[in-house]
């Protein structure tokens, strides 16, 4: 294990950071157990001659712990369901995916 690698570990086990959640492949079964981030960041979509500005949800999570995120899969935290739109996206290391979500 490198130094990044440790450190995204401390950072997903930080309690102010990280959260518990349920993923549920392909939207259903028993549901695996999971530490997200979550992050809400406004995204602004040109549209014609305007722009929308709209709340999105994206959570990061460590491929140790959802190794094959696919569209469709369903994201449990709290009691928010989120779907994942799109394709899952790697970070430089491999060690963390960037999922796009909508709410179920």
């Amino acid at each position: 294990m490198n130094a990044f690698a440790t450190a995204m570990n401390v950072i997903f086990a930080d309690q102010n950071m990280a959260v518990d959640a349920l993923w549920f492949a392909g939207g259903a079964g028993p549901g695996v157990v999971v530490r997200v981030i979550r992050k809400s960041p406004d995204e602004i979509t040109p549209f014609g001659a305007g722009r929308i500005l709209s709340e999105t949800t994206m959570l990061d999570a460590r491929i140790v712990d959802m190794p094959t995120p696919a569209p469709g899969d369903l994201i449990r935290v709290g009691l928010e369901d989120f779907i994942l739109q799109g394709e899952p996206k790697l970070d430089r290391e491999r060690l963390i995916w960037t999922l796009n979500t909508r709410p179920a």
